[in-house]
Protein backbone atom coordinates (compact mmCIF):
# COMPACT_ATOMS: atom_id res chain seq x y z
CA UNK A 1 0.00 0.00 0.00
CA UNK A 2 1.32 3.27 -0.94
CA UNK A 3 0.98 6.19 1.55
CA UNK A 4 2.93 9.11 2.43
CA UNK A 5 5.78 9.23 5.47
CA UNK A 6 3.78 11.77 7.13
CA UNK A 7 0.34 9.94 6.75
CA UNK A 8 1.45 7.24 7.57
CA UNK A 9 2.77 8.31 10.90
CA UNK A 10 -0.59 9.96 11.56
CA UNK A 11 -1.48 6.38 11.11
CA UNK A 12 0.14 4.66 13.45
CA UNK A 13 -1.05 7.39 16.17
CA UNK A 14 -4.80 7.25 15.30
CA UNK A 15 -5.43 3.76 14.71
CA UNK A 16 -4.76 2.62 18.21
CA UNK A 17 -6.37 5.86 19.61
CA UNK A 18 -9.38 4.98 17.55
CA UNK A 19 -9.49 1.34 18.74
CA UNK A 20 -9.14 2.06 22.21
CA UNK A 21 -11.88 4.42 22.00
CA UNK A 22 -14.29 1.47 20.38
CA UNK A 23 -12.75 -0.08 23.70
CA UNK A 24 -10.59 -2.82 21.16
CA UNK A 25 -6.98 -3.77 20.22
CA UNK A 26 -4.25 -2.01 17.94
CA UNK A 27 -4.09 -4.14 14.64
CA UNK A 28 -0.47 -5.38 13.55
CA UNK A 29 1.88 -2.88 11.41
CA UNK A 30 1.22 -2.89 7.67
CA UNK A 31 3.66 -4.99 6.84
CA UNK A 32 1.59 -7.95 8.18
CA UNK A 33 -1.14 -7.69 5.59
CA UNK A 34 1.03 -9.27 3.05
CA UNK A 35 1.36 -12.64 4.33
CA UNK A 36 -1.25 -14.48 6.43
CA UNK A 37 1.07 -16.75 8.32
CA UNK A 38 1.53 -13.50 10.03
CA UNK A 39 -1.66 -12.26 10.01
CA UNK A 40 -2.36 -13.50 13.73
CA UNK A 41 -5.90 -15.30 14.70
CA UNK A 42 -8.64 -15.30 12.32
CA UNK A 43 -10.72 -12.42 13.07
CA UNK A 44 -7.67 -10.00 14.14
CA UNK A 45 -7.66 -6.65 12.26
CA UNK A 46 -3.77 -6.98 10.37
CA UNK A 47 -3.63 -3.67 9.37
CA UNK A 48 -3.58 -0.06 9.59
CA UNK A 49 -5.01 2.59 8.06
CA UNK A 50 -3.31 5.58 6.40
CA UNK A 51 -6.48 7.34 7.72
CA UNK A 52 -6.69 6.43 10.50
CA UNK A 53 -10.07 4.66 10.12
CA UNK A 54 -10.30 1.07 12.06
CA UNK A 55 -10.61 -1.95 9.34
CA UNK A 56 -13.31 -3.76 10.89
CA UNK A 57 -16.92 -4.01 9.82
CA UNK A 58 -20.11 -2.19 9.80
CA UNK A 59 -20.86 0.22 12.10
CA UNK A 60 -22.80 -0.68 15.46
CA UNK A 61 -26.09 1.20 14.12
CA UNK A 62 -29.79 -0.42 14.67
CA UNK A 63 -30.02 -2.12 11.46
CA UNK A 64 -33.00 -1.50 8.81
CA UNK A 65 -36.22 -3.72 8.89
CA UNK A 66 -35.29 -6.48 6.79
CA UNK A 67 -38.68 -6.86 5.16
CA UNK A 68 -38.99 -5.53 1.61
CA UNK A 69 -40.98 -1.89 0.70
CA UNK A 70 -44.09 -2.46 -1.50
CA UNK A 71 -44.02 -6.46 -1.04
CA UNK A 72 -41.65 -6.41 -3.86
CA UNK A 73 -38.07 -7.90 -2.72
CA UNK A 74 -36.12 -5.62 -5.00
CA UNK A 75 -38.47 -2.18 -4.68
CA UNK A 76 -35.51 -0.33 -3.30
CA UNK A 77 -32.92 -0.65 -5.93
CA UNK A 78 -34.87 1.56 -8.15
CA UNK A 79 -32.96 4.81 -9.56
CA UNK A 80 -32.43 8.00 -7.70
CA UNK A 81 -32.81 5.66 -4.12
CA UNK A 82 -29.06 5.92 -3.16
CA UNK A 83 -28.63 5.77 0.91
CA UNK A 84 -27.41 8.98 2.38
CA UNK A 85 -24.49 7.05 3.61
CA UNK A 86 -23.06 6.72 0.23
CA UNK A 87 -24.15 10.19 -0.89
CA UNK A 88 -20.64 11.76 -1.41
CA UNK A 89 -19.25 8.43 -2.60
CA UNK A 90 -17.39 8.82 -5.99
CA UNK A 91 -18.55 6.14 -8.57
CA UNK A 92 -15.79 3.79 -9.31
CA UNK A 93 -16.29 0.31 -10.73
CA UNK A 94 -13.85 -1.99 -8.55
CA UNK A 95 -12.27 -5.61 -10.58
CA UNK A 96 -10.68 -7.85 -9.02
CA UNK A 97 -7.87 -10.02 -11.29
CA UNK A 98 -7.80 -13.66 -9.86
CA UNK A 99 -4.80 -14.18 -11.71
CA UNK A 100 -3.07 -10.82 -11.50
CA UNK A 101 -3.37 -10.28 -7.14
CA UNK A 102 -4.74 -7.26 -8.40
CA UNK A 103 -7.97 -4.64 -8.04
CA UNK A 104 -8.30 -2.41 -10.77
CA UNK A 105 -10.74 0.83 -10.29
CA UNK A 106 -12.61 2.02 -13.35
CA UNK A 107 -13.98 5.45 -13.62
CA UNK A 108 -17.14 4.67 -15.13
CA UNK A 109 -17.70 8.53 -17.04
CA UNK A 110 -14.49 7.88 -19.20
CA UNK A 111 -14.12 3.87 -19.04
CA UNK A 112 -10.31 4.12 -18.15
CA UNK A 113 -8.85 2.41 -15.13
CA UNK A 114 -7.54 5.21 -13.02
CA UNK A 115 -6.20 3.14 -9.87
CA UNK A 116 -4.63 -0.52 -9.39
CA UNK A 117 -4.51 -2.33 -6.24
CA UNK A 118 -1.80 -4.84 -5.03
CA UNK A 119 -3.15 -7.31 -2.81
CA UNK A 120 -2.22 -10.37 -3.52
CA UNK A 121 -3.51 -13.55 -3.18
CA UNK A 122 -6.32 -14.73 -5.55
CA UNK A 123 -9.05 -11.73 -5.17
CA UNK A 124 -12.56 -12.97 -6.28
CA UNK A 125 -15.01 -10.50 -5.38
CA UNK A 126 -15.55 -7.02 -4.13
CA UNK A 127 -18.33 -6.68 -1.37
CA UNK A 128 -19.94 -3.98 0.04
CA UNK A 129 -20.31 -3.65 3.89
CA UNK A 130 -24.01 -4.02 5.32
CA UNK A 131 -23.98 -0.59 6.20
CA UNK A 132 -22.18 0.49 2.39
CA UNK A 133 -18.94 2.15 4.15
CA UNK A 134 -16.40 -0.46 3.53
CA UNK A 135 -15.93 -2.30 0.37
CA UNK A 136 -14.12 -5.77 1.29
CA UNK A 137 -11.86 -7.62 -0.84
CA UNK A 138 -13.10 -11.25 -1.10
CA UNK A 139 -9.92 -13.38 -1.39
CA UNK A 140 -8.16 -17.04 -1.10
CA UNK A 141 -4.90 -16.18 1.03
CA UNK A 142 -7.05 -15.48 4.09
CA UNK A 143 -7.68 -11.84 4.27
CA UNK A 144 -9.81 -9.35 3.53
CA UNK A 145 -8.58 -6.13 1.90
CA UNK A 146 -10.90 -3.24 3.30
CA UNK A 147 -11.04 -0.42 0.60
CA UNK A 148 -12.48 3.22 1.81
CA UNK A 149 -14.97 4.28 -0.82
CA UNK A 150 -14.97 7.71 -0.61
CA UNK A 151 -11.51 7.64 -1.60
CA UNK A 152 -10.75 3.89 -3.68
CA UNK A 153 -7.54 3.61 -1.44
CA UNK A 154 -6.93 0.18 0.72
CA UNK A 155 -7.57 1.16 4.78
CA UNK A 156 -6.35 -1.65 6.36
CA UNK A 157 -7.19 -5.41 6.30
CA UNK A 158 -8.60 -8.33 8.59
CA UNK A 159 -7.81 -12.02 8.81
CA UNK A 160 -10.51 -14.65 8.17
CA UNK A 161 -10.20 -18.18 6.55
CA UNK A 162 -9.91 -18.24 2.75
CA UNK A 163 -12.91 -16.02 1.46
CA UNK A 164 -14.06 -17.17 -1.88
CA UNK A 165 -17.37 -14.61 -1.10
CA UNK A 166 -19.04 -12.75 1.72
CA UNK A 167 -22.07 -12.00 2.52
CA UNK A 168 -24.05 -10.19 5.12
CA UNK A 169 -27.88 -11.05 6.75
CA UNK A 170 -30.51 -9.14 5.89
CA UNK A 171 -30.49 -7.06 9.34
CA UNK A 172 -26.96 -6.72 9.76
CA UNK A 173 -25.97 -8.77 12.32
CA UNK A 174 -23.62 -11.52 10.90
CA UNK A 175 -21.10 -11.43 8.30
CA UNK A 176 -21.23 -14.69 6.30
CA UNK A 177 -17.65 -15.80 5.15
CA UNK A 178 -17.88 -18.90 2.34
CA UNK A 179 -14.79 -21.02 2.39
CA UNK A 180 -15.12 -23.07 -0.77
CA UNK A 181 -12.46 -25.48 -0.17
CA UNK A 182 -13.25 -26.12 3.34
CA UNK A 183 -17.02 -26.59 2.69
CA UNK A 184 -17.93 -24.43 5.07
CA UNK A 185 -19.72 -21.36 5.81
CA UNK A 186 -18.56 -19.07 8.74
CA UNK A 187 -20.85 -16.95 10.59
CA UNK A 188 -19.16 -14.01 12.25
CA UNK A 189 -19.58 -10.87 14.20
CA UNK A 190 -18.98 -8.17 11.23
CA UNK A 191 -17.87 -5.39 14.10
CA UNK A 192 -15.05 -7.93 15.20
CA UNK A 193 -14.92 -10.58 12.91
CA UNK A 194 -15.32 -13.08 15.68
CA UNK A 195 -16.48 -16.32 14.32
CA UNK A 196 -19.94 -17.38 15.73
CA UNK A 197 -19.86 -20.73 14.12
CA UNK A 198 -18.68 -22.31 11.59
CA UNK A 199 -21.30 -24.42 9.65
CA UNK A 200 -20.31 -27.63 7.59
CA UNK A 201 -21.87 -27.55 3.68
CA UNK A 202 -20.80 -31.35 3.70
CA UNK A 203 -21.37 -31.09 -0.51
CA UNK A 204 -18.16 -29.45 -2.64
CA UNK A 205 -18.37 -26.38 -3.99
CA UNK A 206 -20.33 -24.26 -1.72
CA UNK A 207 -20.09 -20.71 -2.99
CA UNK A 208 -22.72 -18.25 -3.59
CA UNK A 209 -25.90 -17.92 -1.49
CA UNK A 210 -29.06 -15.70 -1.23
CA UNK A 211 -31.87 -15.20 1.92
CA UNK A 212 -35.49 -15.04 2.18
CA UNK A 213 -37.73 -11.94 2.02
CA UNK A 214 -37.22 -12.28 5.86
CA UNK A 215 -33.70 -13.16 6.17
CA UNK A 216 -34.82 -16.51 8.04
CA UNK A 217 -33.00 -18.61 6.30
CA UNK A 218 -30.46 -19.11 3.20
CA UNK A 219 -30.28 -21.13 0.20
CA UNK A 220 -26.14 -22.00 -1.10
CA UNK A 221 -25.19 -23.36 -4.06
CA UNK A 222 -22.78 -25.92 -4.13
CA UNK A 223 -21.01 -25.74 -7.35
CA UNK A 224 -19.32 -29.23 -7.72
CA UNK A 225 -22.03 -31.40 -6.44
CA UNK A 226 -24.98 -30.20 -7.73
CA UNK A 227 -26.63 -29.63 -4.25
CA UNK A 228 -28.55 -26.43 -3.45
CA UNK A 229 -28.43 -26.17 0.75
CA UNK A 230 -31.11 -24.36 2.90
CA UNK A 231 -29.49 -22.89 6.37
CA UNK A 232 -31.09 -21.39 9.35
CA UNK A 233 -29.85 -18.38 9.61
CA UNK A 234 -30.48 -17.27 13.14
CA UNK A 235 -29.51 -21.13 14.22
CA UNK A 236 -26.93 -21.16 11.67
CA UNK A 237 -27.70 -24.95 10.91
CA UNK A 238 -28.20 -27.24 7.75
CA UNK A 239 -32.16 -27.53 7.61
CA UNK A 240 -32.22 -29.49 3.81
CA UNK A 241 -30.65 -29.97 0.37
CA UNK A 242 -32.37 -30.33 -3.09
CA UNK A 243 -30.29 -31.81 -5.84
CA UNK A 244 -30.71 -30.20 -9.11
CA UNK A 245 -27.31 -31.96 -10.93
CA UNK A 246 -25.13 -29.57 -12.76
CA UNK A 247 -22.88 -27.14 -11.91
CA UNK A 248 -25.36 -24.66 -9.78
CA UNK A 249 -23.47 -20.75 -9.35
CA UNK A 250 -25.37 -18.08 -8.65
CA UNK A 251 -28.59 -17.58 -6.25
CA UNK A 252 -31.35 -15.06 -6.52
CA UNK A 253 -34.15 -14.55 -4.73
CA UNK A 254 -37.64 -13.70 -6.64
CA UNK A 255 -38.97 -10.36 -6.44
CA UNK A 256 -41.91 -12.07 -4.73
CA UNK A 257 -40.26 -14.02 -2.37
CA UNK A 258 -41.56 -17.19 -3.03
CA UNK A 259 -38.85 -18.69 -5.19
CA UNK A 260 -35.28 -18.75 -5.86
CA UNK A 261 -33.65 -18.76 -8.91
CA UNK A 262 -30.45 -20.60 -9.06
CA UNK A 263 -27.84 -20.23 -11.99
CA UNK A 264 -26.77 -23.55 -13.68
CA UNK A 265 -23.65 -23.65 -15.47
CA UNK A 266 -23.61 -27.39 -16.28
CA UNK A 267 -27.08 -27.45 -17.48
CA UNK A 268 -27.25 -24.19 -19.55
CA UNK A 269 -30.00 -22.80 -17.47
CA UNK A 270 -31.85 -21.66 -14.58
CA UNK A 271 -33.44 -23.65 -11.87
CA UNK A 272 -36.52 -22.28 -10.12
CA UNK A 273 -36.80 -23.57 -6.69
CA UNK A 274 -39.41 -23.62 -4.08
CA UNK A 275 -37.20 -23.26 -1.02
CA UNK A 276 -39.87 -24.51 1.61
CA UNK A 277 -40.99 -27.42 -0.08
CA UNK A 278 -37.28 -27.77 -1.64
CA UNK A 279 -38.32 -28.93 -5.10
CA UNK A 280 -37.44 -28.01 -8.54
CA UNK A 281 -40.58 -26.22 -9.88
CA UNK A 282 -39.48 -25.06 -13.61
CA UNK A 283 -36.01 -24.76 -15.11
CA UNK A 284 -35.56 -22.02 -17.90
CA UNK A 285 -32.96 -22.75 -20.72
CA UNK A 286 -30.68 -19.68 -21.22
CA UNK A 287 -27.05 -20.81 -22.78
CA UNK A 288 -23.83 -23.01 -21.98
CA UNK A 289 -22.54 -21.96 -18.95
CA UNK A 290 -25.14 -19.92 -16.76
CA UNK A 291 -23.32 -18.15 -13.96
CA UNK A 292 -23.86 -15.27 -12.53
CA UNK A 293 -27.13 -13.24 -12.15
CA UNK A 294 -28.20 -9.34 -11.57
CA UNK A 295 -31.64 -7.65 -11.27
CA UNK A 296 -32.78 -5.05 -13.51
CA UNK A 297 -32.92 -1.30 -11.92
CA UNK A 298 -36.73 -1.31 -12.57
CA UNK A 299 -36.80 -4.39 -11.06
CA UNK A 300 -38.64 -6.15 -13.40
CA UNK A 301 -36.40 -8.20 -15.08
CA UNK A 302 -33.03 -10.80 -14.06
CA UNK A 303 -30.38 -10.60 -15.89
CA UNK A 304 -28.35 -14.17 -16.38
CA UNK A 305 -24.72 -14.85 -18.06
CA UNK A 306 -24.11 -17.32 -20.25
CA UNK A 307 -20.12 -17.80 -19.33
CA UNK A 308 -19.53 -20.19 -21.76
CA UNK A 309 -22.01 -19.39 -24.84
CA UNK A 310 -21.05 -15.15 -24.48
CA UNK A 311 -24.37 -14.51 -23.99
CA UNK A 312 -26.61 -12.40 -21.73
CA UNK A 313 -30.18 -13.89 -21.20
CA UNK A 314 -33.18 -11.41 -20.02
CA UNK A 315 -35.47 -13.07 -17.69
CA UNK A 316 -39.34 -11.74 -17.05
CA UNK A 317 -39.33 -11.93 -13.23
CA UNK A 318 -43.24 -12.23 -13.68
CA UNK A 319 -43.40 -14.67 -16.37
CA UNK A 320 -40.28 -16.50 -15.94
CA UNK A 321 -39.29 -16.39 -19.13
CA UNK A 322 -36.49 -15.17 -21.09
CA UNK A 323 -37.32 -12.18 -23.22
CA UNK A 324 -34.34 -11.50 -25.08
CA UNK A 325 -30.77 -13.05 -25.69
CA UNK A 326 -27.98 -10.72 -26.09
CA UNK A 327 -24.69 -11.66 -28.06
CA UNK A 328 -21.66 -10.15 -26.29
CA UNK A 329 -18.52 -12.33 -26.86
CA UNK A 330 -15.80 -12.91 -24.52
CA UNK A 331 -16.96 -15.02 -20.98
CA UNK A 332 -19.37 -13.12 -19.24
CA UNK A 333 -18.86 -13.87 -15.56
CA UNK A 334 -19.88 -11.92 -12.93
CA UNK A 335 -22.82 -8.64 -13.55
CA UNK A 336 -23.39 -4.99 -12.27
CA UNK A 337 -25.78 -2.39 -13.48
CA UNK A 338 -25.16 0.95 -13.59
CA UNK A 339 -27.32 2.90 -10.88
CA UNK A 340 -28.95 4.28 -13.95
CA UNK A 341 -30.19 0.93 -15.05
CA UNK A 342 -28.79 2.15 -18.44
CA UNK A 343 -26.04 -0.15 -18.75
CA UNK A 344 -24.85 -3.72 -17.63
CA UNK A 345 -21.06 -4.28 -16.97
CA UNK A 346 -19.41 -8.01 -17.06
CA UNK A 347 -16.40 -9.04 -16.43
CA UNK A 348 -14.66 -11.69 -18.86
CA UNK A 349 -13.36 -14.47 -16.72
CA UNK A 350 -11.16 -16.53 -19.54
CA UNK A 351 -9.46 -13.25 -20.59
CA UNK A 352 -8.68 -9.28 -19.17
CA UNK A 353 -10.99 -7.45 -20.05
CA UNK A 354 -14.67 -5.90 -18.73
CA UNK A 355 -17.81 -5.67 -21.20
CA UNK A 356 -19.79 -2.46 -20.67
CA UNK A 357 -23.43 -3.78 -22.34
CA UNK A 358 -26.18 -1.17 -23.14
CA UNK A 359 -29.55 -2.84 -21.21
CA UNK A 360 -31.61 -1.28 -24.10
CA UNK A 361 -30.29 -3.40 -26.99
CA UNK A 362 -27.36 -5.54 -25.91
CA UNK A 363 -24.88 -3.51 -28.00
CA UNK A 364 -21.21 -3.96 -26.07
CA UNK A 365 -20.64 -0.35 -25.56
CA UNK A 366 -17.20 -0.10 -24.41
CA UNK A 367 -14.74 -2.93 -23.06
CA UNK A 368 -12.27 -2.34 -21.04
CA UNK A 369 -9.09 -4.15 -20.71
CA UNK A 370 -8.07 -4.81 -16.70
CA UNK A 371 -6.19 -7.59 -15.25
CA UNK A 372 -5.80 -11.21 -15.78
CA UNK A 373 -9.21 -13.19 -15.19
CA UNK A 374 -11.18 -10.51 -13.97
CA UNK A 375 -13.76 -12.01 -11.74
CA UNK A 376 -16.67 -10.00 -9.07
CA UNK A 377 -16.55 -6.90 -10.14
CA UNK A 378 -18.74 -3.94 -8.03
CA UNK A 379 -20.36 -0.74 -9.59
CA UNK A 380 -20.23 1.48 -6.25
CA UNK A 381 -22.10 3.59 -5.01
CA UNK A 382 -25.57 1.74 -6.09
CA UNK A 383 -29.34 2.38 -5.18
CA UNK A 384 -30.39 0.14 -1.98
CA UNK A 385 -31.28 0.32 1.90
CA UNK A 386 -28.07 -2.30 2.70
CA UNK A 387 -25.49 -4.48 0.66
CA UNK A 388 -26.35 -8.00 1.28
CA UNK A 389 -22.83 -8.68 0.21
CA UNK A 390 -21.57 -11.06 -2.88
CA UNK A 391 -20.08 -8.30 -5.68
CA UNK A 392 -22.85 -6.29 -4.63
CA UNK A 393 -26.61 -7.36 -3.99
CA UNK A 394 -28.60 -4.68 -2.43
CA UNK A 395 -32.33 -4.37 -0.96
Amino acid sequence: MLVAVLAALAAAVAVPIALAAAGGTAPEPVGAARSPSAAGSPGTPISGSSSGVRPAGPARVSPSPASSPSGNVWAAITPKQLSPAVAHDPELVYVPNTKSGTVDEIDPRTFKVVRQLQVGGVPHHITPSWDLRHLYVDNLNGVLTVINPRTGGTTGAVRVSDAYNLYFTPDGTRALVVNEYERAIEFRDPHTWKLLRKVSIPWAGVDHLDFSADGSYLLVSCEYSGEVVRVNASKMTVTGQLHVGGSPIDVKLSSDGRVFFVANQGLGGVSVIDPLKLRQVAFINTGAGAHGFAVSRNARSLYVSNRLAGTISVISLRTRRVTATWNVGGSPDMLQVSPDGAQLWASNRFGDTVSVISTRDGRVLHTIHVGTEPHGLTFFPQPGRFSLGHNGVYR
